[in-house]
């Protein structure tokens, strides 16, 4: 048992706990309906109108995001002329970075 300041964390506790929602839950589920069955109830109903295919009614991410990647297309340009995808170039990036923080992080403290 763990105490601190907001009361006492006893993890054996939690997991009582857990075990007792999940029967609780699962006995809820219980009192389900028993004729549900699959293939036609599966299908959403949309006032009598056949489900157009996935095909048809997808969005494409290039046009959900169109007015801002038009809005920023300066800064994607340069960016991704600088993108390979290779993870070695990522990591160089990070440590490089990272040394100049901590550069000026030090030369803050020093002067």
């Amino acid at each position: 048992m763990l105490r601190t300041t907001g009361g006492y964390w006893d993890p054996v506790l939690w997991i009582i706990g857990f075990i007792v929602i999940a029967i609780i839950a699962y006995i809820i589920r219980g009192f389900g309906r028993k004729d549900y069955k699959g293939g036609e109830q599966l299908k959403p109903y949309l006032s009598g109108v056949e489900e157009p295919s996935k095909e048809e009614v997808h969005i494409r991410a290039g046009n959900i995001y169109w007015g801002f990647m038009e809005a920023l297309k300066g800064y994607y340009d340069a960016m991704m002329k600088i993108h390979t995808g290779i993870i070695n170039d990522y990591i160089a990036w990070f440590v490089g970075i990272s040394a100049l923080l901590f550069i000026a992080v030090f030369l803050v403290e020093v002067i």
